[in-house]
């Protein structure tokens, strides 16, 4: 059986922390979904339609990864797209305790596996929201950024 994971986020813009959780699940899994999840009540910089250009962008060389945005409930997409694993980012311990109870709750929701996966220790500061107010301020993120990401 194909083992097929998505990993949901508004990724806004997508940060090389998140770029290196896809790297690292792909070595286990045979392909990753990256869903941009819409908030209708959340103010984001960049519309869904831009964010995922930029990540398809950031893939459009690995046939392995591939880009949706959607609406509804994590595990309701990961059910429709027949994957059996949600991949979610962990960067401090704080955030472990709140992932591994929204891992509990996927799995007696819907008995979708959750995989957690810390950020890698050079990582830790970089997240979308320090990105985000940088943007805000015209200042220079490419340091956070993978290579070949681009916001403009």
């Amino acid at each position: 059986m194909k083992r097929i994971g998505i990993f949901p986020g508004s990724f806004d813009p997508f940060t090389k922390g998140h770029y290196s959780i896809v790297e690292r699940a792909l070595s286990f899994m045979d392909e990753i979904i990256i869903g941009v999840a819409v908030n209708s009540d959340k103010h984001t910089m960049f519309s869904k339609e831009k964010r995922v250009q930029m990540i398809q962008e950031l893939y459009k060389d690995n046939p392995r990864v591939s880009v949706e945005a959607f609406e509804e409930i994590t595990t309701d997409f990961a059910k429709k797209k027949n994957a059996g694993f949600i991949i979610r980012g962990i960067r401090t311990a704080d955030d472990f305790q709140y992932e591994d109870t929204v891992a509990y709750v996927y799995r007696q929701i819907s008995g979708i596996e959750t995989i957690l996966l810390f950020t890698e220790p050079d990582l830790i500061h970089v997240s979308s929201t320090i990105v985000r107010e940088l943007l805000r301020y015209h200042k220079d993120v490419s340091q956070f950024l993978p290579e070949g990401m681009k916001i403009d």
